[in-house]
């Protein structure tokens, strides 16, 4: 009857105990887990030495292939994989053109390790993710891509001379891609990496002595961007993390109106479209001068929007940077990050992007005015943001009471529909004409009338 009930009756008698037999090899399985560290996202990934990331699935979903490297694979995330075979092949050729130059001075590649090996438990930890690569092998990762992009900075800024016929250059498609691929979040290494192998390679009396590599990395990305050489200049020593967070970190205005807010300002609020903002007589234009594009300020019912060309490059940069502050927000500022929603906010359709391009904010180089508003929706997609301690909040909140004055709003949408474009103005000066025609017809029937009742008063 026991063991009836045990076996058939179980289901329905709550008093009935079943015994349970422990599963040793699942026990063991799970403790051997929970001791494991976790691989994808590290146990140093949470810590300000950690700056190098995966980018979020939710990014990648919108913004597709942005954030992967096309033709140069630079760290481990990449390392390895088939489609950078040509590129690595180079890399090999660039660290034997530097080692031709340092061997004379008894600098050799075993002393290229050395430099480095004391810093390899430090660059480890700055990767979000665990790296399963031995120490040689990844000390050897470290002092390849470094020194290429070191070499290729010295190229491109005429310190040394390029090979004749390397292939690298003269394939006029080569360059542009390193320009973004250096740059993209899940390709980096370390910043002091770079300085390291940079300041051990720098020969004694070179051109390149007074020459910082911040400075050369600026030089080499300007390529890209056209900034005023003062621009670069100003930016000689700064630092990042790595060539992403540098050159980020060049583009933040040092002025202390353009710093996030340590205190929050409540009640902001965002800001609507381009189209609704004219409706309301607040004008969008660039001011005569600023040597970034972040920074936008508003006044006397203008924002005033610095000049951005927006391309392959941009584009890219763009998305990276946001990236990156998503993932390093606890230790970094999110200017790029306040950017990409102050874009988001004001372009809604093409015709936001139209008016953007004609008042010289936008320089589209990126396709048409649809794939530009597409762009710049998907730039702030999914991204964390607190506008009540970002770097724009003031803005953001001056642009909205001035919107929501009703006076600016009639006085606004009268002119915006009627003195909007050329045609709508002689529209509505032919309806003046005729109004005014009208009246004088009825005034002069008036008074005719009237004379014609009292003749003794003429």
């Amino acid at each position: 009857m026991g063991t009836n009930s045990a076996h058939g009756e179980s289901n329905s008698n709550p008093h009935v105990i079943i015994a349970w037999e422990v599963d040793n090899d699942r026990l063991s399985s799970m403790e051997q887990r929970i001791t494991e560290s976790p691989r994808l996202l590290g146990k140093f990934a949470g810590k300000s030495s950690c700056c190098i990331f995966r980018v979020p699935q939710s990014l990648v979903e919108v913004n597709g292939k942005a954030y992967e490297p096309h033709i140069v694979s630079i760290g481990p995330y990449n390392h390895g994989q088939p489609q950078f075979k040509m590129i690595e092949e180079h890399k090999w050729r660039y660290l034997g053109s530097l080692l031709s130059r340092t061997k004379p001075k008894g600098l050799e590649l075993k002393d290229y390790f050395k430099a480095i090996a004391d810093l390899e438990v430090e660059a480890r930890e700055c990767y979000s993710q665990t790296i399963h690569l031995t120490t040689h092998e990844f000390l050897e990762m470290m002092v390849l891509d470094g020194c290429f992009i070191i070499e290729l900075f010295r190229k491109a800024a005429k310190i040394v001379r390029f090979e004749p016929d390397d292939p690298l250059v003269t394939m006029a498609w080569i360059i542009p891609f390193f320009y973004r691929d250096f740059l993209r979040l899940e390709n980096q290494i370390p910043f002091f990496i770079l300085e390291r192998l940079y300041e051990l390679t720098k020969l004694p009396g070179d051109e390149e002595s007074k020459t910082s590599l911040s400075l050369l990395a600026l030089q080499f990305f300007n390529n890209a961007m056209q900034r005023p050489e003062k621009v670069i200049e100003k930016h000689r020593n700064i630092k990042g993390k790595h060539l992403l967070d540098l050159v980020r970190t060049s583009f933040i205005p040092p002025d202390p109106e353009y710093q996030e807010r340590k205190i929050r300002n409540p009640q902001t609020h965002l800001i609507p479209c381009v189209s609704k903002l004219r409706r309301a007589g607040i004008e969008l234009r660039p001011p005569a001068d600023a040597e970034s594009f972040l920074a936008v300020k508003f006044k006397r019912g203008v924002i005033e929007m610095p000049t951005v060309c927006i391309d392959d490059f941009m584009s890219s940069f763009l998305l990276n940077c946001v990236a990156f502050e998503q993932c390093y927000g606890l230790f970094c500022s999110k200017h790029f990050t306040t950017y990409a929603t102050l874009i988001d906010c004001i372009v809604n359709t093409s015709r936001d992007v139209e008016y953007l391009c004609d008042q010289n904010i936008f320089e589209n180089s990126f396709g048409n005015d649809a794939e530009l508003a597409r762009f710049s929706n998907n730039l702030g997609k999914d991204v964390a943001f607190d506008i009540e301690l970002c770097y724009l909040s003031n803005l953001f909140n001056d642009v909205h009471e001035y919107y929501r004055n009703s006076w600016h709003v009639t006085w606004a949408g009268f002119k915006y529909t009627y003195f909007d474009t050329p045609w709508s103005f002689i529209s509505a000066l032919a309806a003046l004409v005729l109004l005014l025609f009208t009246l004088a017809q009825t005034i002069y029937t008036v008074l005719g009338y009237y004379y014609d009742r009292n003749p003794r008063q003429n």
